[in-house]
């Protein structure tokens, strides 16, 4: 299999979702994120920067360098690691992560949110179920992640251990689509 088609798998998998969520109709009204409409035809920044709950996800996307390769054509898939998520690690070690001098760190635990492809959650789900229920996923940052269902939510397990749980999925965006997750995805110590 080509290292393309290894990315497309991988992204697909990752697009994760609820069973009860299902792609935007074109019809359907924008989806909402922490009180802003998220726009398909804006980029993956300019919508995350509408929403108050992704503000430190924004900053440290800045911190990183990393606000021009999001805002590119993409495709992405991005896991969307909101306030709160980022509230569960401990305060100073954040605060070192977003200083300069620690910012190839920030860049490889943001990366590993990120895959190089457009992934809905019908397409993860299905992945998910032809793999006898786990699913494994490589991101940018090179995070080795074990996409499952747990119920009819998604999560993923990251190389710690931690499950993520996708929170809102399919938020469509003009280079890629964004899934919120309720914990940061960090890579082996």
């Amino acid at each position: 299999m080509s290292m393309k088609s290894n990315l497309m798998t991988a992204a697909a998998v990752l697009a994760l979702t609820t069973g009860s969520v299902v792609a935007q109709d074109a019809m359907a009204a924008n989806p909402m994120v922490g009180g802003a409409e998220m726009l398909p035809t804006q980029t993956i920044v300019e919508n995350a920067s509408n929403a108050e709950n992704l503000t430190t996800l924004v900053a440290a996307v800045q911190a990183a360098g990393l606000v021009e390769t999001l805002s590119g054509e993409g495709p992405f898939t991005v896991f969307a690691p909101t306030n709160d998520a980022f509230a569960k690690i401990d305060e100073a070690q954040l605060a070192s992560l977003l200083e300069p001098a620690n910012q190839a760190a920030l860049t490889q635990i943001l990366t590993c949110h990120v895959v190089a492809a457009n992934a809905s959650a019908e397409a993860i789900m299905g992945m998910i179920a032809d793999d006898n229920g786990t699913h494994e996923v490589t991101t940018v940052g090179g995070c080795v992640l074990q996409a499952k269902m747990d119920g009819d939510m998604v999560t993923l397990t990251d190389e710690r251990g931690q499950i993520i749980t996708v929170t809102q999925a399919d938020v469509f965006q003009s280079n890629g689509v964004v899934h919120v997750v309720d914990t940061v995805i960090l890579p082996a110590e």
